[in-house]
């Protein structure tokens, strides 16, 4: 056992450390190879009358969910309800920040060249500012040294009220958008989808307890990486391929820009509420993570459901999951600098104060 949980711990930390690597590959292998990825997408249970048509897509989001749901250890919560000022101010921004920067960019568009571009991109990213907070953003933020309590919270508490945000959220993305993204069920699909895979994980940890989940959790990792990366690569299919066949290169180079905006918005925004509520250092770090990293994994099925016939708005989807990482991978960086640049300045310090007079 110990010698399986040493090779999937190695497996996950290789995963990890080349997740953006990794990411890229599977948007080429979709772009060149998207026959396979046609098929889970187009891949579906028979109908039920409480939800319709679950699609393979649907199947692995709620299986990835309910194993976040299995590693996520809620006893640390606690201090939070008790002082929920940081996380409800969090909670609040995931939701005003980025559909505050989707509105002006939707009303600076008019310039744009190409309308029904313009509306693609819109639509593309209302989906993403109407997700809630990305599980990976957990990770980044231990990694960086944030709290993880709150961390938890922005992912359990969005997560618990995308089913109330998502579709208020998706209302005010332009008309062109709206019928599709509202009309494929979608309060349906984060209920069944994302909702309760995320509530029955945390309740079969609590019922099996968290050693039990512990001897497993190098396992559960490594398939939810492997989960993520499918899921990627099958909704890249919808839209990369008539991306590489006919490329249009002026708005590419639109959606490039426009994501990348939205995203350091939403980091920007975690400094900005942390200082207007006076978080810790800690919870600084949890709120720029949290407030700048989205589910993608929701947001491409999602996106690949509603928009499937139109891959110009899952374009700034993919766009958005890529640019993410390299943002957070930059912030984590930088985070590591200044403590390095800290820890110097106290051994100084000390040094110093050490000498005698």
């Amino acid at each position: 056992m110990a010698c399986r949980n040493g090779f999937f711990e190695w497996t996950q930390g290789f995963l990890h450390h080349h997740f953006l690597w990794l990411l890229a590959a599977t948007y080429l292998l979709a772009a060149v190879c998207p026959g396979p990825g046609e098929a889970i997408r187009h891949t579906a249970v028979p109908n039920t009358e409480a939800v319709g048509v679950i699609s393979l897509p649907m199947l692995l989001l709620a299986l990835l969910l309910f194993n976040a749901g299995l590693a996520a250890d809620t006893t640390d919560l606690a201090g939070l309800v008790r002082r929920p000022l940081t996380l409800l101010a969090g909670v609040a921004a995931t939701v005003a920040v980025p559909l505050a920067v989707v509105a002006g960019l939707a009303a600076g568009l008019g310039w744009w060249h190409d309308p029904d571009e313009a509306r693609c991109l819109v639509a593309g990213l209302g989906v993403v500012a109407a997700m809630p907070v990305a599980g990976s953003s957990a990770a980044w933020s231990q990694q960086a040294g944030g709290s993880a309590a709150l961390s938890l919270g922005l992912v359990i508490a969005s997560t618990l009220l995308s089913p109330l945000t998502t579709p208020l959220a998706l209302a005010a993305v332009g008309d062109g958008s709206r019928s599709a993204l509202l009309g494929a069920g979608t309060v349906s699909f984060l209920v069944v989808g994302v909702v309760i895979p995320s509530v029955l994980g945390m309740t079969v940890r609590r019922l099996v307890g968290a050693e039990a989940i512990a001897r497993v959790q190098p396992p559960l990792k490594t398939a939810g990486t492997v989960i993520l990366l499918v899921l990627c690569y099958a909704n890249a299919t919808a839209s990369l391929p008539s991306v590489i066949a006919n490329p249009d290169w002026d708005y590419t180079a639109l959606v490039v820009a426009a994501a990348g905006i939205l995203c350091g918005s939403g980091f920007a925004a975690g400094w900005a509420v942390a200082r207007l509520v006076g978080a810790s250092g800690s919870q600084q770090r949890s709120l720029v993570f949290g407030l700048g990293m989205t589910n993608n994994g929701t947001g491409l099925v999602l996106a690949g459901a509603a928009l499937s016939g139109m891959p110009a708005a899952i374009l700034p989807v993919l766009t958005y999951n890529l640019i993410q990482h390299l943002f957070a991978g930059a912030v984590s960086r930088s985070l590591g600098k200044d403590e390095r640049g800290e820890e110097s300045y106290r051994v100084l310090l000390m040094a110093h104060c050490s000498r005698p007079l």
